[in-house]
């Protein structure tokens, strides 16, 4: 793929800030459910806030090599719900995520110590272009429904005018889709480098006059947009807090309850987060071949995979110790370099001291999330294709009429796409780890296949 911005270049001062922007927008919605999702009181902010930390410590171990932005890991979302489980105070709680994260970490870190010692060259052996493309593909595929959800909603609670509303929710995506494509096709300079942000603003712009008609005219149907984030900003006065909030950090909670920790309970964490470290693995590796295909610079390489493990796990600890969520490379932000063609390690880093700031900042938290899910499904419809797009040009050199080739990336993208999961107690093996674990067995049980004159497969 030819870049605008190779990975060491360094945009000019104003379209680095647009850059960071978008890298964030395109980031920032999932990054902040997760604590919703969790609950327990997380603190929204404080992830924001472990987020831009664990980019930092990614891109210092991977010496600003590798263009991806790190996110809250939604894989873990059942290993932090552990940690409360069992009626344990809120603290301990807190204090369970970053212990959690702290021994999913240390996997990260020895699997980098082993890989240090005996090189990459069995990883290539065991997941070559026919296993990892196809693999690549279902990180973007599986997260369709996602996006094509998001896009028929609004986040807009207690609407009962479900069908009018899904329909203005559409057409509100689509803007938001159309104007992305078209920024980013035709645009020229500057326009064509920030098509996010341009589709986010059409489409937000268009949810907030359907809204605004709706109110004038009584119809609840069209009211898509919330602005309930910035009614809570001054609910009870203004305040120094209405504009600037220190984060609620995890570690502020979780270091008070050392007296009340036991093996039992340590236990209790570890076998919730150690075994959920190994399948992200396996996702990492997807990531940064899915990233290596783009910039064309091979990161398990250079700087190589035992950095962006360090980078990954440390950089996960980090994240966790702030913000109570584990981080993860994340495939919107792979998603958004694909699409803009900007490699640039400087965006990124522009992007964590942005996202370490704004978290700070209730007024731009209050913004993003009046954003209607809409608007974020039709940028998330260009964002996931992408990814999937990017997996499948990665076979593009595979012959598939071998028949070995083709068993191997037909039972990925059906196990993949059939959302083959498998939970082990707490443990939930997800179906892009199933997936690619069922096409190592199948490249590994076939490798051994050749072609006769006839084209037929046969066995040694």
């Amino acid at each position: 793929m030819k870049l605008i911005y190779q990975v060491e270049d360094r945009p000019k001062t104003g379209e680095l800030i647009m850059f960071a922007v978008q890298q964030l927008l395109a980031i920032m919605t999932a990054t902040l459910v997760v604590p919703i999702i969790v609950g327990h009181d997380m603190d929204s902010s404080a992830a924001l806030f472990g987020a831009g930390v664990g980019t930092l410590v990614y891109i210092l171990f991977t010496k600003k090599k590798s263009p991806v932005f790190l996110g809250s890991s939604f894989a873990f979302i059942n290993s932090m719900l552990a940690a409360f489980a069992g009626g344990v105070s809120m603290s301990l709680g807190y204090l369970g995520m970053m212990l959690g994260a702290l021994m999913a970490g240390l996997v990260y870190v020895v699997i980098a110590l082993i890989v240090k010692k005996i090189g990459v060259a069995w990883i290539n052996r065991l997941m070559p272009a026919v296993v990892v493309g196809p693999t690549v593909a279902i990180i973007g595929l599986s997260l369709a429904g996602n996006a094509v959800g998001d896009l028929t909603h609004s986040g807009v609670t207690g609407n009962k005018y479900q069908v009018a509303t899904a329909l203005v929710c559409v057409f509100c995506g689509l803007v938001t889709l159309a104007v992305t494509m078209l920024c980013s096709t035709f645009g020229k300079k500057m326009t064509r480098l920030i098509p996010f942000i341009i589709g986010i603003l059409a489409g937000y712009v268009t949810s907030i006059l359907f809204t605004l008609v709706g109110m004038a005219a009584d119809i609840e149907s069209i009211q898509i947009t919330s602005f309930d984030s910035f009614k809570a900003l001054v609910d009870g006065g203004v305040s120094v807090e209405t504009f600037f909030r220190i984060p609620d950090f995890t570690f502020l909670k979780g270091l008070k309850a050392f007296d009340e920790l036991d093996l039992s309970y340590i236990g209790t964490v570890a076998v919730a987060y150690v075994p959920v470290a190994f399948v992200v693995f396996a996702e990492h590796i997807a990531d940064h071949k899915n990233i290596s295909s783009i910039i064309e610079r091979d990161l398990l390489e250079d700087p190589g995979l035992s950095r962006t493990l360090l980078g990954d796990g440390v950089g996960s600890m980090a994240g966790a110790f702030f913000g109570g969520c584990p981080n993860t490379t994340y495939g919107e932000s792979i998603g958004c370099v694909a699409i803009t063609k900007n490699a640039s390690v400087v965006s990124i880093m522009a992007a964590a001291f942005g996202a370490i700031i704004i978290s700070f900042f209730s007024p731009f938290i209050a913004l993003v999330n009046s954003i209607p899910s809409c608007v974020m499904g039709g940028v998330c419809m260009a964002l996931y294709g992408f990814i999937a797009v990017s997996g499948l040009k990665m076979i593009q050199d595979v012959d598939l009429n071998k028949n070995k080739n083709l068993f191997v990336v037909s039972v990925i993208l059906i196990a993949g796409i059939g959302g083959m999961s498998m939970t082990f107690g707490k443990v939930t093996i997800t179906n892009i780890a199933v997936a690619l674990i069922l096409g190592i067995l199948t490249n590994l049980l076939l490798k051994n296949a050749k072609e006769e004159d006839d084209g037929q497969q046969v066995s040694k």
